[in-house]
């Protein structure tokens, strides 16, 4: 197993990340644990379900091919950029009819 190193802006700094002592678990300790669908079975099942199907499917998914530039400029907006990228498509196709 490799050992993680520090990596910055992850929410820690770096004299956390060296306060954290985290020994490799023995064969003893990892015979002994319990699987996490037994520990946790409502949240298992949970991350089993999933979103599920959508009721009324509005949108498709395609493959796009989009400039660099135009694809850079929506991402740098941040999250939410793809449903950008969608109004933008969206007010070009109204310009079109």
């Amino acid at each position: 197993m490799t050992r993680k190193t520090f990596a910055p802006g992850r929410g820690y700094s770096k004299e956390d990340w060296a306060a954290v002592d985290s020994p490799e678990l023995t064969d003893e300790q990892l015979a002994q644990a319990t699987p996490f669908a037994e520990a946790f079975p409502d949240l298992a099942a949970a991350a089993r379900r999933g979103r599920g199907p959508q009721k009324a499917p509005t949108k498709e998914r395609v493959t796009l091919r989009l400039d660099r530039a135009a694809l850079a400029a929506f991402r740098a907006t941040g999250p939410g950029w793809q449903s950008r990228v969608d109004e933008a498509v969206q007010k070009a196709a109204r310009e079109i009819k």
